[in-house]
């Protein structure tokens, strides 16, 4: 998330009370996960095995649980607890800007809603849009331009993203949103989450179908065709024009390049270049295939 304003070093470090390691006028421009930072941000790591990803990351401000060596041109803040300051921060910094410009949905000319779809603040709609029934579009969900969104559908809920804790699950809440941009088509069922920190985004002519589910975070590029029961966890990178087919499964963290074609029940687990893909872990769909006829001749 963006703040409304730059911060200070100083100031963030005063409202989770803790110790800080750089200029107190340090700028903190805003806060992100580690898949999404940019410079200014702050990024969390509360385990050693994240502390590198995190301290070499493009995040300015690094809140982490131990005091370690400060890269040049970045700032430390020093928690007990990274993860729940996180949330502290972030949570603070949703709501004084969501009471500052709160707003009512805006629904752009031509657009058709559902009477009972729900549209919650924030949420803007472009002109010719076609919205169903008992669709959820959730607060500060953006949707361009001649885009339809089928029944059932919920846009913007609450990301799936938590640490495990010895008797229960801390939540990492979701203070970013969704976009959908023009020409977009979203089918019946679907579950699109909103970002952690930044954006969830259907690019431009994408089409999915029924029943998929698309985690936080995560970007769809433009003409993706995505057929049904497609999960796609969070922070996923889906460039322009890869075609998915049904039931695929899809790792956090995944890049898939341009015009790549996942087959049916393919699983993803790594990043995958351009090509056509099948198997429970993803393989050339040739080499596959020789491989089960091979299997059927033992």
């Amino acid at each position: 998330m963006i703040f409304s304003k730059p911060e200070t070093l100083s100031s963030i470090a005063k409202l989770i009370d803790a110790r800080y390691v750089g200029d107190k006028d340090f700028p903190v421009l805003g806060a992100n996960e580690i898949h999404r930072v940019e410079p200014g941000d702050i990024v969390f790591a509360n385990h050693p095995k994240y502390y590198d990803k995190a301290l070499s990351s493009r995040a300015s401000v690094i809140l982490i649980d131990k005091e370690v060596g400060c890269p040049e041109g970045k700032a430390l803040i020093i928690s007990k607890d990274p993860f729940k300051d996180f949330n502290k921060i972030n949570w603070f910094f949703y709501q004084r800007q969501n009471v500052e410009s709160a707003k009512d949905p805006v629904v752009g000319r031509g657009s058709q809603i559902h009477p009972t779809a729900v549209l919650e603040k924030n949420v803007r709609v472009g002109e010719n849009c076609r919205v169903g029934s008992n669709v959820v579009i959730g607060e500060g969900t953006l949707i361009g331009d001649h885009v339809v969104i089928q029944s059932g559908t919920v846009l913007g809920g609450d990301a799936f993203y938590y640490r495990k804790k010895k008797e229960s699950f801390d939540r990492l809440c979701s203070v970013g949103n969704v976009v959908v941009e023009d020409y977009a088509e979203i089918g019946n069922l679907c579950s699109i989450d909103r970002g952690v920190t930044s954006s969830t985004i259907i690019g431009e002519g994408s089409v999915l179908d029924n029943q998929i589910q698309i985690g936080h975070d995560t970007v769809i590029g433009k003409r993706v065709l995505i057929a049904s029961q497609v999960g796609i966890a969070g922070c996923c990178d889906i460039e322009d024009e890869v075609t998915i087919w049904g039931q695929v499964g899809i790792a956090s963290g995944t890049r898939i390049e341009k015009g790549t074609v996942l087959l049916a029940k393919t699983g993803v687990m790594s990043d995958l270049k351009k090509d056509t893909y099948l198997g429970t872990v993803a393989q050339n769909y040739r080499d596959y295939l020789r491989g089960q006829i091979k299997i059927k001749k033992l």
